[in-house]
């Protein structure tokens, strides 16, 4: 695996991860995301409806968490999660956590890790970690971590031991990884810990960069635990540590304005859990990252997404049915407003969802809870962010990244 880095603008890495899975023939634009899935499937969606969408990740995430209690099965099993679950041909990369999910925190010991699976916690040695790598038999994986430190108020003393516990995790994994037959083809991640303590992150980008993986994982800097500010300035100073020519996944990042920040830092790759989150709200992304066209080629094309048919999509007072945890990109389609709306979710949208189906049939999907509503939007915000990302690359190809950021960041300011 590596990455091949075709420009730098302000910041942001532009390229292609080539050398994937086993055949080293697959390979990922950044950047950009993984697929996301719960137990191994994407939420709503079964294999034959989520391939109508266009240009999928050609990696798929899975996580530890929603795997863990299955151990006994795969191993019995013996081919692997891709096979288990039917999944069509992709790259496997595993997480320790599903970052959609809050889990409870003070479970951590200098031996152990513990993830939460439908059944409770489940208390992990790097022994049984390890086991389930094996089970799972993904292309690449993250290593055993210490990632409670991202809370507010955390001593400088519980960062250094979370850096050094995560270090030493590491350093086991790679021992077991060796040994373990159903790894041979796969590539370890090292994870990157720190909290917000600077000197903490420099310290653990510079020893895990020593380490033999194949790429990093940037921890702790989930949404709702950092500042955005202090984000972008820790990332940028990890990264300065890190090789050029290996990937950097962050965890737990997912809002548009924040992949933009945390892209100009240096990271490579996200995870897809946002649009899942959006559909459990009831709620269709729609927010615009399209650029004016150039005026020499304006009317030549259509644009992906138009303009918002004179509607603020942010909601910023929810009714009865809003969730406090809406964002500026969405709209609330249980919303009585949407009843007899008979536009598309986003006009110029070339979603199945956009494209059958209208506003006011999905709001009615919601309200009397039909399964296909959750299907429906869940195509659609799907769509919507992978289509996201590749106009971000396609901003920098053409050197208009500010453009990009000023057309996305624009709802920000309730305009």
């Amino acid at each position: 695996m590596k990455l091949e880095l075709s420009r730098v603008v302000q910041g942001c890495r532009l390229g292609l991860l080539t050398g994937l899975g086993n055949s080293g023939q697959h390979s990922l634009e950044v950047p950009g995301c993984l697929l996301y899935t719960r137990c191994a499937t994407v939420p709503h969606l079964t294999q034959d409806t989520l391939h109508t969408l266009r240009d999928l990740p050609s990696v798929t995430q899975v996580s530890v968490d929603s795997l863990a209690e299955h151990l006994e099965v795969l191993e019995e099993f013996k081919e692997g999660v891709r096979k288990f679950a039917g999944l069509h041909d992709t790259v496997l990369f595993c997480s320790l956590h599903d970052s959609a999910n809050s889990s409870p925190a003070g479970h951590v010991t200098n031996k152990t890790v513990s993830v939460w699976g439908s059944g409770g916690r489940i208390e992990l040695t790097v022994a049984r970690f390890m086991a389930i790598q094996a089970a799972i038999q993904p292309d690449c994986y993250q290593s055993m971590a210490d990632g409670e430190t991202w809370q507010a108020g955390t001593s400088r003393k519980r960062v250094r031991k979370a850096v050094d516990r995560t270090l030493a995790h590491l350093d086991e994994c790679l021992v077991l990884h060796q040994k373990t037959q159903e790894l041979k083809w796969a590539e370890i991640f090292g994870v990157v810990e720190g909290g917000d303590i600077l000197e903490e992150r420099l310290r653990s980008a510079r020893e895990t960069a020593k380490r033999p993986v194949g790429g990093f994982v940037l921890d702790g800097f989930h949404s709702a635990a950092m500042d955005q500010d202090v984000r972008v300035q820790l990332i940028k100073a990890a990264s300065a540590e890190l090789p050029q020519e290996k990937p950097r996944l962050v965890l737990g990042v997912g809002r548009p304005d924040e992949v933009i920040s945390c892209v100009e830092a240096g990271v490579d790759l996200f995870e897809s859990f946002f649009p899942f989150q959006v559909t459990e709200r009831g709620c269709a992304l729609s927010f615009n990252f399209i650029i004016d066209p150039d005026p020499e080629t304006a009317g030549s094309s259509t644009p992906t997404v138009l303009e918002f048919n004179g509607e603020m999509p942010a909601v910023k007072k929810l009714n009865s049915n809003g969730d406090e945890n809406m964002t500026l990109y969405e709209i609330n389609l249980k919303d009585k407003r949407y009843q007899d709306d008979f536009r598309p979710l986003v006009e110029g949208c070339s979603c199945y969802c956009c494209k059958k189906h209208m506003r006011a049939y999905v709001h009615h999907l919601l309200v009397t809870n039909e399964l296909l509503g959750g299907v429906l939007l869940m195509l659609h915000n799907m769509a919507h962010y992978l289509g996201f990302f590749k106009a971000l690359r396609e901003a920098v190809t053409s050197d208009r990244l500010q453009d990009f950021k000023n057309r996305v960041l624009h709802c920000r300011e309730g305009d």
